[in-house]
């Protein structure tokens, strides 16, 4: 059985088939908006192509495309025009209401601790592979996921009253 390599041309399509749940799950969740995840969704892709990188492992592909995909969303939010509009309410993509309300508890959350328990709890990294992806000691990436689950659930007991 032939393996297929990850860095030829031919497998672009491969690879953005694989990645693109994850890239716009993260563009979404950092974002909080659907035209800026697809804009950075895009962005993402099309440097993955212009540059046409050169990975040894899966992983370390997985990781470019995070920090790809984190450094995009962190210059969407740097820009002056990004931060003169205001976006639209983005509750109708989701299916169920639980999702609905997890979403928008979430955006409650700093970016920091946000890009944290997204990495975490929804592309299932280890605190040692955030910590390499977002270039933050592991220290300071499980004092950020123990501070935002506590901000969360802080969130959920007034909102909820759990």
């Amino acid at each position: 059985m032939k393996t297929q390599s990850f860095n030829s041309d031919d497998c672009i399509e491969l690879v953005v088939k694989r990645y693109t749940d994850m890239v716009y799950r993260l563009a979404f969740a950092q974002t909080r908006n659907k035209s800026d995840a697809d804009d950075i969704f895009q962005e993402v892709f099309m440097r993955y192509i212009r540059k046409k990188p050169e990975f040894q492992t899966e992983e370390h592909r997985k990781a470019w495309l995070i920090r790809v995909t984190i450094n995009c969303s962190k210059k969407l939010w740097a820009s002056a025009w990004k931060r003169k509009t205001e976006g639209l309410d983005e509750s109708a993509i989701f299916q169920e209401q639980d999702e609905k309300y997890l979403y928008l508890e979430l955006k409650k959350l700093p970016v920091r601790y946000r890009a944290v328990i997204h990495l975490f709890y929804y592309e299932d990294l280890s605190i040692e592979e955030i910590s390499k992806i977002l270039k933050r000691k592991p220290s300071t990436v499980r004092t950020q996921l123990t501070r935002g689950r506590y901000k969360l659930k802080e969130i959920l007991k007034e909102e909820y009253d759990v």
